[in-house]
């Protein structure tokens, strides 16, 4: 048995997350989430004087769980704070400061599933076509059609550089969760739509900034403001509810199954490292297999022939 003498926890979530940020290369936001995670440990355990890892046994963390389901943590805060838990003790069993992992076998309750809020074919359609040829508004046509023609997580989007769309191979690389790169195949509308932009982009850019997508001061456009730009587009296309980037790439998942029935297209498209995420989608009605994503996704129709090629 190991000794109980062990560093303040203060220290050891220190360890941990820079042990995360240097060697598991993980985001600052993944790291505030974990973070967050943890001081809830470290606040029961100062309020029941668990000092050592020792004193953190499988029935405090039991105690702690339900504690915190009382007071209205749903079971998916509830999973990932454990899965947090888990971590922070395998990493605190290779360090020795510690033999067991006491958060392993605790589960969280499940919750209700929500079904995730979508558009219709038909709202998508009206609320990604923006008129306007000023530089705010052919930015803001190139974001939402590109997430609704890709499916890219708001942080994928932002963190878009300018060399990572090919217009001629009609793709972008995107870098998603985990710090994982892939390839996704974007529409014609949204190709065009990205053209115009790119036609006005360097006039308020500035020199050295390689963003894909910029704010008027010209550095890389934010998380808040490509929301609160969606929430005012929602108000002036008349769609009829406020429009999150989420709800662009909800909508995209549901049309590509909706034409296509593939799930696994639709998990690699999205990123999901586990099918049961895009298991969600399987509410819907499916059509017949449409196996292309040319012909599944109802903005895509990347046509390569002479004739658009002449236009382009």
């Amino acid at each position: 048995m190991l000794t109980s003498e062990a560093l303040p926890l203060e220290s050891e979530v220190e360890a941990f997350t820079q042990y995360l940020r240097v060697e598991k290369q993980l985001s600052a936001r993944t790291l505030d989430a974990y973070r967050r995670d943890l001081r809830k440990l470290q606040q029961y355990a100062e309020t029941r004087g668990l000092n050592n890892f020792s004193a953190i046994n499988h029935q405090e963390l039991r105690l702690l769980l339900a504690q915190q389901h009382r007071t209205g943590s749903g079971g998916k805060t509830l999973a990932r704070w454990l899965s947090a838990l888990r971590s922070f003790f395998r990493f605190a069993i290779k360090r020795g400061w510690t033999d067991a992992n006491p958060a392993e076998g605790l589960q969280a309750p499940k919750s209700p599933q929500k079904l995730p809020k979508t558009l219709d074919v038909d709202q998508a359609g009206q609320f990604v076509q923006l008129d306007g040829d000023d530089f705010i508004s052919l930015r803001d046509g190139a974001m939402v059609e590109l997430m609704y023609s890709s499916g890219l997580r708001l942080a994928e989007l932002v963190g878009s550089n300018i060399h990572d769309i090919d217009l001629a191979g009609a793709s972008i690389r995107v870098t998603g969760k985990g710090n994982k790169q892939r390839e996704l195949p974007v529409g014609r509308f949204a190709i065009a739509a990205v053209k115009r932009y790119l036609s006005v982009r360097d006039l308020h850019a500035n020199a050295s900034e390689q963003a894909l997508f910029v704010s008027k001061r010209g550095s890389r456009i934010s998380h808040r403001s490509v929301q609160a730009r969606l929430e005012q587009i929602s108000l002036r296309q008349g769609v009829g509810q406020p429009v999150h980037p989420h709800m662009l790439r909800h909508s995209f998942a549901s049309h590509m199954l909706e034409s296509s029935s593939d799930l696994r297209l639709v998990q690699e498209l999205l990123g999901h490292a586990n099918i049961s995420t895009t298991q969600v989608y399987t509410h819907l009605d499916f059509q017949h297999l449409a196996k292309v994503y040319d012909n599944a996704h109802p903005r895509a129709q990347r046509r390569r022939d002479s004739e658009d090629d002449k236009q382009d």
